[in-house]
């Protein structure tokens, strides 16, 4: 899931704290200083300032709430008339940096240069980044915040406490927990929710945000009961963001995912059809392969995921529930997953899939060279159900070519060596052919000279 492509102010391992600024001169005059958003695609910062004497610099910083590494600062440099009395503003294109989740909370403050070189800085100032057409209610407590607005409020409530039981049960299971309360949003519908995210996978159901404790996940009443095993999953993503947060190391998307999957329970019926057909037709995708992010095909994306889940079945009923608190501690504090499943399982990413594919009764894996994984998604999405996604009736599955699956054969008894002498050889008869065209060619101007 992942950092977006924007420049924060963050402070390491723990929500960010923004001191009040310290002024040279007091922020006198300041009017209009505001945020107005264009929600979800960009988010405009307006300031008008009067001064005794010209205002010859003005600059803006902004960021937003979340957790991150080091210290960085977002500064923006509007362009304006200098003056004793000036209007700036700037606009924050999401479409460039990436989009933010619903109701992340972004800062910003001006700092602002007068003709004799004093400074000044207005008081910080915060907006939610939310829509604004959507009429949101509020239930909170034991851990969660759950934000909606459609539906009754017997609907939000049995959200809301199906939420509540799943943060405690994955305390309880994984020790996987929180310091502070999750905001669960609530979209009516899952083409709701994707039109308030940019650069989402169209089968997008429902999207995690550890960094700033987020959630979102589109659910209409019809699917209430996928709708809370999407919130045990997306809460999964939040306490393993939280329980792996480091500027050190990367969790693979099949632990990631297998983990969020493996915490609703039970594989659905279609997606363990399909897992079950992938593995009598050897089309399962290779384990390095699900190590980035998943594809945007919905029948494949759903392969992925449930082959995520079966990995962390086979981890948890071999090895059991504590290693892989102790597999995502290694990875928090640095080790790539090679040296991390070697220390804790004995075996590194390729051991991993021989010994999976051994226990569920698959082909063994195919031996590759140097096998890359998917490219990296911005965040991994839950599948929306099957109900609301797919035909009625069901889809035969089918695999997308990867390393895993995919070999080119060469003929029998043909090695790279006699293949590359081959090459030689033909090469050097070419050759040969070409000088004896040329003799032939000489020796008959010659001839006919001498004739003539």
């Amino acid at each position: 899931m992942q950092m977006r492509a924007v420049s924060l102010t963050i402070f390491l391992g723990l929500t960010l704290l923004i001191a009040q600024p310290v002024h040279d001169v007091p922020p006198l005059g300041v009017t209009n200083d505001k945020a107005s958003l264009h929600f979800p695609d960009s988010i405009t910062f307006h300031i008008e300032i009067q001064s005794d004497t010209a205002i010859t610099s003005v600059t803006l910083e902004y960021g937003v709430e979340q957790l991150a590494c080091g210290t960085v600062v977002a500064k923006a440099f509007p362009q304006y008339t200098p003056g004793k009395s000036i209007s700036a503003e700037w606009t924050w294109e999401m479409k460039q940096s990436g989009s933010l989740p619903p109701g992340a909370t972004i800062w910003w403050h001006w700092d602002y240069t007068n003709a004799n070189g004093q400074v000044a800085t207005t008081n910080l100032k915060t907006v939610a980044w939310l829509d604004s057409q959507h009429n949101w209610q509020t239930i909170s407590g034991e851990g969660i915040n759950l934000h909606w607005y459609s539906g009754g409020r017997s609907f939000a409530q049995e959200l809301h406490d199906t939420a509540a039981q799943g943060l405690t049960r994955l305390e309880q299971d994984a020790g996987l927990r929180t310091g502070q309360a999750i905001d669960l949003y609530i979209y009516a519908t899952s083409q709701d929710m994707q039109e308030a995210i940019l650069y989402e996978p169209g089968w997008s159901g429902g999207l995690a945000f550890p960094e700033q404790d987020i959630v979102i996940i589109g659910i209409t009443p019809s699917d209430i009961d996928w709708g809370k095993r999407a919130e045990t999953h997306e809460l999964t993503h939040v306490l393993v963001g939280h329980l792996t947060f480091s500027c050190l190391g990367d969790v693979p998307t099949w632990l990631n995912e297998g983990l969020a999957v493996y915490s609703e329970g039970e594989l659905e019926v279609y997606s363990q059809a399909q897992l079950e057909a992938a593995i009598h037709d050897n089309t399962l995708f290779s384990v390095r392969a699900l190590s980035g992010g998943f594809s945007e095909i919905p029948d494949k994306a759903d392969l992925s995921y449930s082959e995520s889940y079966s990995i962390i079945k086979f981890l948890i009923e071999t090895y059991g529930q504590d290693k892989i608190s102790v597999l995502l501690t290694a990875l928090r504090d640095g080790m790539t997953i090679e040296d991390a499943l070697t220390q804790v399982y004995d075996f590194n990413v390729d051991g991993l899939e021989d010994a999976w594919r051994s226990a569920i009764g698959a082909e063994p894996r195919v031996t590759v060279l140097n096998p890359t994984p998917m490219p990296t998604a911005t965040l991994v999405p839950t599948f929306v159900p099957v109900s609301a996604a797919l035909p009625a009736t069901t889809p035969t599955p089918f695999a997308f070519p990867t390393l895993s699956t995919i070999s080119t054969p060469m003929p029998s008894g043909l090695t790279e060596t006699s293949l590359t002498l081959t090459i030689l050889l033909a090469l050097a008869c070419c050759c040969i052919l070409i000088l004896l065209a040329l003799g032939l060619t000489l020796y008959l101007i010659v001839r006919k000279r001498k004739g003539k």
